[in-house]
């Protein structure tokens, strides 16, 4: 089975330097402030989504973006904690003999460095995420692009991710999701958008998919 992976809130959580980053966007603009125990949202949906709904206006986001990356490209970007127990559990699907691609909103040329300074990458045969220019925020068309370019089979396909989007996203190619409740979506928010199971920890994810091959 093909089993494509997010990356923030599910094998690392980013929120230190992402939420740093943010923040710096909203300085740069004039936007108000937003306290970090308030932005645990904007972690998983595209940031081109995420500044609207922080209060920047339509014509000031893409200078938000660019402050954001500023900071970002910095060292915030580094500023993760991979999950406790997630190399093993990649390790064990691994071992299943299935394939593990990232599946990202973010950024692949962020994606990418993350994933081997943290040496997560070697578990996985592809990495990919999303375009600077915004190509591929939306998680569908990301999932579209990796099914036409790693040859996946929808019917055997499978997607883990801790927000609804990446439910919405799998469903809308007839993949079904297990959300993780590591990260920064509700089992309810998982549910409402569709996700087949839900994982508690890290370990549960090689027995749930045995479940569904």
């Amino acid at each position: 089975m093909d089993i494509l992976v997010d990356l923030d809130g599910t094998l690392v959580d980013p929120a230190a330097g992402i939420i740093r980053s943010f923040q710096q966007g909203l300085r740069a603009v004039g936007a108000p402030h937003i306290d970090a125990a308030n932005l645990g949202w904007i972690i998983g949906p595209p940031l081109r989504m995420s500044y609207p709904q922080a209060g920047v206006a339509a014509g000031d986001v893409e200078a938000a973006l660019a402050a954001y990356r500023v900071t970002y490209r910095a060292g915030a970007m580094f500023d993760v904690t991979p999950y406790a127990g997630i190399g093993d559990a990649l390790d064990a699907l691994r071992a299943a003999g299935h394939r593990l691609i990232v599946a990202t909103s973010k950024p692949h040329v962020f994606a990418r460095p993350i994933l081997e300074r943290y040496e997560l990458a070697p578990h996985f045969s592809a990495i990919h995420g999303s375009e600077l220019d915004g190509r591929n925020d939306d998680k569908s068309e990301l999932i579209a692009h990796i099914m036409a370019t790693e040859a996946v089979d929808r019917k055997r396909a499978l997607m883990i991710g801790d927000r609804k989007f990446d439910c919405v996203g799998a469903a809308k190619h007839a993949i079904p999701t297990i959300g993780v409740l590591w990260g920064y979506g509700t089992a309810d928010e998982l549910r409402a958008a569709g996700a087949t199971a839900l994982a508690e920890s890290p370990h549960d994810l090689a027995a749930l998919v045995a479940r569904m091959v």
